[in-house]
């Protein structure tokens, strides 16, 4: 069995940026396991730029902000493993991983760092009438196709969901060439960062359709065309609004599911809201000795901020390692009015930190006030012009705020009427 004060599992931007945070924090032995070939995650086929405007003050692609924290960790005595899977972690934190070249891994960690990401939504998730013909695939896999094997996975593209994913490869596949007929969205909003609306869609005058879905797919070989229809208030396709498109290619960009299934094997509480696990602000699990950071605790939208939550982590794991336990009072928060769920789930009263409360809000608002209450106490009111879905937001709360909360008080963010 090896021994390792950290393990951090998965090799993407998430566990990169918590390992080099706890080794500047004083952890000697930390090991990244990762099961792709290389370090980097998903950014490795994010060729597009609009990385790192926040973190380093200038526009990346995605492989150069990967780069950057790859050459960071070779620069130090982290080790890491690629080609390895983690299957399990034990209820005292004993991670057990294979790879082709050491068999069956045991590692014996004192913390461990979850960092796996998420997983596209597939289509048999969404119930879509048809055959399984070929043309039909998630907007990551067709990025992958295009951006790191070099393949054009076809030449006429609906793409049903307007994620960030979906935004950006209707632009890719124009530029490869495609036609792309519309992208098609379920809700009354857009669910991607409104600088890719700009950019990806109406820059290339790309039909958006908002409440319009897939509801069929024609076609028994290969995929010859979707049948497309109107939404009501209630999500259900409205008689008499279907419309035939013909296409080979249909994309599916119909969200993120965070990468759970160790975390729910290691017993650890997931949020009903995220799907990713239930923290303090040290980005700590229920269970002593394990965080998480990253999509796989709530999914992002800019890496930017994957970066500074995992920092957090890094820094949690790296004070656990040291003795420190956060078992005292607590103070908990609850996303209300519009509010959909807020990271981290809950505080300690005696923490030393300023904590940012990171939060999504359940449709378009404008000209509104974002309030944050404990009780009848109104500890932070701001008005904001805009506010959507697609857009994570954040507040500050200070830590002599938190510290004259009464224990198990709740700290609730709502939106109201400006």
């Amino acid at each position: 069995m090896l021994n390792y004060d950290l393990v951090v599992i998965g090799g993407g931007p998430a566990g990169m940026a918590a390992a080099l945070r706890a080794h500047e924090k004083g952890v000697k032995k930390i090991i990244i396991l990762e099961r792709a070939d290389s370090l980097g995650g998903i950014l490795e086929q994010c060729i597009h730029t609009g990385f790192g405007l926040h973190y380093f003050g200038e526009e990346l692609s995605g492989p150069e902000y990967a780069g950057r924290f790859i050459t960071q960790v070779y620069d130090t005595d982290i080790d890491v493993k690629v080609d390895t899977m983690v299957l399990d972690i034990s209820d005292d934190n004993v991670v057990t991983a294979c790879n082709n070249f050491d068999g069956l891994l045991t590692i014996k960690a004192t913390a461990v760092v979850l960092a796996m990401g998420c997983r596209e939504r597939p289509r048999g998730a969404l119930s879509i009438a048809g055959s399984r013909c070929s043309g039909i695939m998630t907007a990551g896999t067709a990025q992958k196709y295009v951006n790191i094997d070099g393949y054009m996975p076809g030449k006429t593209v609906v793409i049903l969901g307007s994620g960030d994913i979906g935004l950006i490869m209707a632009r890719r596949m124009t530029l490869e060439g495609a036609k792309v007929k519309a992208v098609c969205e379920l809700m009354p909003y857009s669910g991607g960062l409104t600088r890719n609306i700009v950019q990806c869609l109406e820059d290339f005058g790309i039909p958006l359709r908002l409440s319009c879905t897939v509801v069929k797919t024609h076609g028994k070989d290969r995929l010859e065309g979707v049948t497309v229809a109107n939404v009501d208030e209630h999500l259900k396709p409205i008689p008499g609004t279907e419309e035939y498109i013909p296409c080979d290619t249909l994309m599916l960009s119909v969200g993120l599911i965070p990468e759970n299934e160790l975390s729910k094997n290691a017993g650890v509480e997931l949020d009903r809201i995220t799907n990713g696990p239930s923290v303090d602000e040290y980005r700590q699990t229920v269970k002593p000795g394990v965080f998480a950071c990253g999509n796989v605790l709530q999914v992002h939208d800019l890496v930017d901020y994957v970066t500074e939550e995992s920092q957090i982590a890094g820094e949690g794991a790296a004070r656990y390692i040291e003795g420190e336990r956060a078992d005292g009072e607590k103070v908990y928060t609850e996303g209300t009015n519009g509010v959909r769920y807020i990271v981290p789930q809950r505080i300690n009263k005696n923490t030393d930190k300023d904590v940012k409360l990171y939060f999504r809000v359940g449709q378009v608002f404008r000209n509104v006030k974002l309030t944050v209450k404990c009780g009848d106490e109104v500890i932070l009111s701001r008005p904001k012009k805009k506010m959507t879905p697609g857009e994570m937001e954040n507040v500050l709360i200070k830590t002599d705020v938190i510290k004259r909360l009464p224990a198990d008080s709740k700290i609730t963010v709502s939106v109201e009427e400006a």
